[in-house]
């Protein structure tokens, strides 16, 4: 038996919203409407929603209340929905006014230099592998071949190099 004056957040049309990651919980209140980037595209969640489970992609977190929004940055994650209550269990999350344009272009900056110095190795591996299958006939790759047969003992093989 409920209380007079007691709603639920059904009753009131509102969610509870957590925003969670492993370094701890975000934010923590009721909505009246949260967005959020679903893998397959933007939701938007009202009360009284289906129950859903999704991934998240990165992107941004729109939480309304009464007319005041606030915006969280997240870098993926999952998005659980219940009629009354919306999770986001997020890799990581940041409110949008907390985020520090100089550290995260700095950040966005590093992440380039190791992506290039990733590609930079890759074209230097593929670049090492063109050159072995240009050795004039093949010299490279048959010597490693009567190499492994030397080293076997394998004659059909050996047969297949004259």
């Amino acid at each position: 038996m409920r209380r007079p004056g007691r709603e639920t957040l059904a009753e009131k049309k509102k969610l509870h919203v957590d925003i969670v990651t492993v370094e701890g919980r975000r934010f923590k209140g009721d909505a009246d409407f949260v967005v959020a980037p679903g893998s397959e595209g933007e939701l938007g969640i009202l009360p009284q929603h289906i129950p859903l489970l999704t991934p998240l992609k990165p992107g941004t977190v729109k939480v309304r209340n009464d007319g005041e929004e606030q915006f969280f940055f997240v870098s993926g994650g999952f998005l659980e929905v219940r009629p009354d209550e919306v999770t986001v269990l997020a890799d990581s999350a940041e409110r949008a006014e907390d985020i520090d344009e100089s550290r995260a272009e700095e950040a966005r900056r590093r992440a380039a230099d190791l992506l290039q110095q990733k590609l930079s190795n890759v074209d230097q591996a593929a670049a090492a592998g063109r050159s072995r299958q240009r050795s004039p006939s093949g010299t490279a790759s048959q010597a490693t071949r009567l190499r492994c047969i030397r080293q076997h003992g394998c004659r059909l093989r050996a047969a297949s190099l004259r």
